[in-house]
């Protein structure tokens, strides 16, 4: 019962606050394992996947530092999410992961760990490419435009409602892990999923990555190719 509570408290939020343009739906995994990337630049972010994903199934990292606020353990507790540790090795939370991937579930990660204080993307953390590599389960990368803090709350003081796009991109795979060199392996594998995700983005939005070489390489392909054909605007609001 909490699950649903918890789902109509976010929807209604969101709809207060700004519509939602979620853009590349026939992406999105109905049923069956996968892991969800996606930017993050503002509080919003995590609140949208229960807005648009419509299965009972979902868990979401969450991040140590709001375990002290009570709010945030009802709120984790009633979604069935996981909190975890963005700066050490947390074994427990990789197990429940693993766990819940291997048993069919979606699990929904902001691989930059933190919100960017800038609104672009900052550098990638291991997690979601360690948890793919392990369970070979498809990868949906989303670029979200329109949920920066100060863009939201700019709007509402002026008494307008923020608009915010969600781009949901081709789901794909990584290679399991092999060799002796698997931390160069992991390396590789963020920095696919970030270049994955910033090709969703804006210029604007792709912060540390605009000038990667696989990003550089995924909007050079094809405008037929999903990745490059429905790229955000530059300006989400």
């Amino acid at each position: 019962m909490g699950y649903f509570i918890v789902r109509l408290l976010i929807r209604f939020t969101c709809r207060f606050i700004a519509p939602v343009d979620v853009r590349g739906k026939v992406n999105l995994i109905p049923s069956g394992a996968f892991i969800g990337v996606s930017n993050h630049a503002g509080v919003l972010d995590p609140a949208l996947v229960f807005y648009f994903l419509d299965r009972k199934d979902i868990t979401m990292l969450v991040a140590e530092k709001y375990h002290k606020y009570a709010i945030f353990r009802w709120l984790v507790k009633q979604l069935d999410s996981i909190f975890v540790d963005r700066f050490n090795a947390d074994l427990g939370a990789m197990r429940v992961a693993l766990t819940r991937l291997r048993e069919g579930g979606a699990l929904v990660i902001a691989p930059e760990g933190t919100r960017s204080k800038t609104g672009g993307l900052i550098e990638g953390q291991p997690g979601a490419s360690y948890l793919a590599a392990r369970t070979g389960v498809p990868i949906v990368p989303a670029g979200i435009v329109g949920t920066r803090d100060r863009d939201v709350i700019g709007q509402l003081r002026r008494f307008r409602r923020a608009h915010i796009i969600v781009q949901v991109g081709e789901p794909f795979t990584l290679p399991p892990l092999k060799g002796k060199d698997r931390d160069g392996a992991i390396q590789a594998y963020t920095d696919e999923i970030m270049c994955r995700i910033a090709a969703l983005l804006p210029p604007d939005y792709r912060g540390v990555y605009a000038n990667h070489p696989r990003l550089i390489e995924l909007l050079s392909k094809d405008e037929g190719e999903s990745v490059t054909s429905n790229r955000l605007p530059v300006s989400g609001n």
